[in-house]
């Protein structure tokens, strides 16, 4: 085997260390590699340790196996270093350090034999303390021990040929193991059992796994490309989190690279590929840094035959492509098999084969920073919910709308007579004349007692007593209220709560809008109007108005506690399609809706007075002030923007599956995200908080987007882009929404398995199955002031959900 120094490529943020060129193809074989170390066959039969710190040191030949070498994988601690190869004949730890210092000696090194005749061995894998090995030899796991040659245990029940077998780190009695059957399973090695088994994934083996010690979460990857993330709680029962698919996921990467590099002034990212090869998944690994961040815990390295993939799991998105055909220096252009460690200076060290040619490579990855990875929006202007600059002299939220004065006095003739007040006062005491004469003159009052002092009641009002919301508390799980809303099933389209969390608005699919009270008792107000279903309903800011949009293309504000609306405007010949996401903004000084591709921005003065003779006719007034289109032209399915302060930020999605965000400030799209899911937005919500509640400045900047078959996404509005995902809930079909909880702890999503589901919003696995439902969940709304979740579904019942500790506080007005 031959070795030449490390590569010089164009790209220094991979480098070649060493290559090796072998006397056999070692495609599929097993190799190892740690901070300081990596391992290699030599002719086979034996091994050869390469010290990563020192490449003039020579390299350490081990000695002891009779047959070809097929796996061997370095332990989990470094002092001592263990390495354990194994071939038909025998399985040996080594200590390294040991082997080093009798070869200095003029001693054969030796190891440990501690397996004998166990078949062919695939995959090895040391436990956390490096007590134990698992060895993986047909559909067989031997559980060896690592000091004396000792089989501790043998678990066989899968229907295949084992591929890889891992202790997790956080238990060390639990093993996993995959297979070519496309299963996994969790086994107790204390009872010697299965405590779970997977379903049948995918329709290729399963060929890499890895624990997230993090999130207790398990990752297994498959020979098509298919990447599925499980949790693995303390019962054991494991439920899916994320599933991706690798190809689809480098392709919407290169989709985004191509509309945001003009933006950035230059070409970033990587080199298309005209042909479409496979991308099997041979080695997933940890993501590791000095200065890892809270939201890169997620961050997982995968090996592939065309090179290194850095994916976010929480996200299913793709943050860096090494690729081969982008590295013309290195020596391999197909990997066979990777091996992944963690080096020194936040740098990885790769060890991968070749998966035609007889060559061994090992490859060091350099993270100088986050400006390494593929960030493209810090290229960007950062964008804020919060203003960072007053608004600008030709800003549309400057527009204010011209009041109608009095009548100017009509003008007389020369000789004519003005009109003058005869006196000089406003008012003119009366004679008397009208009134009764007075028959009993002034009597004073005698014998009056005398009060005692009392306490005196003042009748000075006090101001409204508003309790916090609880930052703490638990989550709403436990059904407090159920009814139903009408007696003929129709969905409830739209839901929301008033500022203050006393009343809630309904919107119906049979054209109604109902009034609750927030504890969901009493009898509801019914408004009624619209021809078609209800789309959107939305509280003033004041409270004291509200609004509701419908399918038949028209708006109507209504007073609060008045039947009758005081505007109704739209109608077929002013919006051209039905309207979406219509509420008020800007403290309610303005009116923002969308229909079709357009955004309109309105002002408006609400009178509600009625003059019985013109009873019809509307005192109100409405002008439009802007109308913004989307860049590509295509229509609105969604709008969000925040009315509980002054921002300049609204967010529209648009059918052809962007997300857009506009700045009210100049009247222009500011930004935008192509390819935001895999099917158009059916809804936007940001983290708007409530009255109640106050949070960090930076919390604002969050918004959630949902789509059918997409399930919910997380973003951060400064970078525009994901930074996590949540789809446990099951939504093929239905609009289901999705809402943050006041404090910013927790997200709910409907789903079309008659359940809710509560989420913590810094993991991608639900908190709460909230069950119980009779129908598709529709609609989910948090109450602003006290930790309750509100649920409509399509057969139009409304559920009312509270946490189950203590007592919730109540707001007093």
């Amino acid at each position: 085997m031959d070795g030449c120094g490390e590569g010089s490529g164009t790209n220094r943020l991979m480098v070649e260390k060493l290559s090796l060129s072998c006397d056999r193809l070692l495609s599929h074989l097993q190799l190892a590699c740690c901070p300081s170390h990596c391992a290699s066959p030599l002719q086979g039969k034996d091994l050869l340790i390469h010290c990563l710190l020192d490449t003039e040191l020579k390299a350490l030949r081990l000695t002891g196996h009779h047959g070809d070498i097929s796996a061997m994988v370095f332990g989990t601690g470094r002092d001592p270093l263990l390495l354990c190869s194994a071939s038909a004949d025998y399985v040996i730890v080594w200590d390294i350090r040991r082997c080093y210092r009798r070869t200095r000696e003029g001693v054969v090194a030796s190891g440990t034999v501690i397996g004998t005749l166990l078949g062919k061995v695939v995959h090895l894998s040391f436990c956390p303390c490096d007590e134990r090995v698992a060895a993986c030899s047909g559909v067989k796991v031997y559980i060896l021990n690592s000091n004396i040659e000792e089989v501790l245990s043998v678990l066989a029940g899968h229907l295949g040929p084992l591929t890889a077998a891992e202790f997790c780190p956080w238990d060390k009695d639990i093993l996993v193991s995959i297979s070519e059957d496309r299963t996994f399973k969790v086994w107790g090695l204390k009872m010697e059992q299965i405590l779970y088994q997977s379903a049948v994934l995918s329709a290729s083996p399963l060929l890499s796994m890895l624990f997230l010690e993090k999130s207790r979460q398990l990752v297994t990857g498959s020979a098509d490309g298919q990447v599925w993330s499980f949790t693995l709680p303390e019962d054991h029962r494991c439920h899916l989190v994320t599933k991706l698919d690798l190809h689809k996921v480098q392709q919407r990467h290169q989709r985004h690279l191509d509309t945001v590099a003009p933006q950035t002034g230059g070409v970033l990212g990587i080199t298309p590929d005209p042909v479409e090869t496979a991308k099997p998944v041979l080695r997933i690994g940890p993501y590791h840094r000095l200065d890892i961040d809270h939201e890169q815990q997620s961050w997982v390295w995968m090996g592939s035959s065309d090179g290194l993939y850095l994916v976010d799991l929480g996200t299913s998105e793709l943050h860096m492509t090494l690729l081969f055909r982008d590295h013309p220096n290195l020596s391999i252009t197909m990997a066979g098999s990777w091996a992944m460690s963690q080096g020194l200076d936040n740098s990885m060290i790769f060890v991968v084969t070749s998966l035609f040619e007889a060559l061994v490579s090992v490859l060091e990855v350099r993270l100088l920073g986050s400006g390494s990875v593929d960030n493209l929006c810090q290229h960007l202007e950062r964008l804020s919910v919060m203003p960072s600059a007053p608004l600008m002299p030709e800003s549309p939220l400057n527009a204010e709308l011209k009041k109608k004065g009095p009548k100017p006095p009509t003008k007389t003739g020369k000789r004519g007579v003005k009109e003058q007040p005869l006196v000089f006062h406003t008012q003119v005491k009366s004679s008397g004349y009208t009134q009764c004469p007075r028959m009993t003159m002034f009597s004073p009052k005698t014998n009056v007692q005398k009060k005692t002092p009392g306490p005196t009641k003042t009748n000075k009002k006090i101001g409204c007593l508003v309790s916090e919301y609880p930052g703490d508390t638990a989550a709403p799980s436990v059904p407090h209220t159920n009814l139903s809303t009408v007696k003929t099933p129709t969905p409830v389209c739209c839901t929301q709560y008033s500022g203050d969390g006393k009343q809630i608005l309904c919107g119906l699919g049979d054209r109604s809008v109902l009034l609750y009270k927030s504890s969901l008792t009493g009898t509801p107000a019914v408004y009624t109007g619209h021809d078609k279903a209800v789309s959107s309903v939305a509280w003033s800011h004041s409270r004291q108005w509200w609004l509701s949009a419908s399918e038949d293309r028209t708006l109507r504000i209504w007073p609060t506690g008045s039947p009758e609306p005081a505007v109704t405007m739209g109608g077929d010949e002013k919006f051209s399609k039905t309207i979406r996401g219509a509420q008020f903004y800007y403290l309610d000084k303005f009116l923002l809706l969308a229909s079709g591709p357009s955004l309109h921005l309105y002002l408006y003065h609400l009178d509600n007075t009625q003059d019985d003779i013109k009873r019809y006719q509307q005192r109100s007034a409405i002008k439009l002030t802007r109308c913004l289109e989307t860049k590509s032209g295509t229509d609105i399915t969604a709008v969000s923007v925040i009315n509980d302060f002054y921002s300049y930020i609204v967010l529209v999605s648009g059918a052809d599956r962007s997300i857009q965000v506009l700045d009210m400030n100049t009247g222009t799209v500011a930004s935008q995200h192509p390819d935001a899911h895999s099917r158009a937005v059916h809804h936007i919500t940001q983290n708007k908080g409530s009255m109640f509640s106050s949070q960090t400045p930076d919390s604002y900047n969050l918004f959630l987007t949902s789509a059918v078959t997409d399930g919910v996404k997380l973003w951060d509005l400064r970078t525009l882009r994901c930074v996590r995902r949540y789809e446990n809930h099951l939504n093929r079909c239905h609009p289901c929404t999705a809402a943050f909880s006041p404090c910013g702890r927790f997200i709910a999503s409907g789903s079309e398995d008659n359940c809710a589901y509560v989420y913590d919003i810094r993991s991608s696995s639900y908190l709460h199955k909230l069950q119980r439902h009779s129908d598709t969940i529709l609609n989910v709304t948090f109450n602003p002031a006290t930790p309750e979740l509100l649920t409509g579904t399509l057969d139009g019942r409304l559920s009312l959900f509270r946490p189950g500790n203590a007592a919730i506080r109540v707001t007093l007005s």
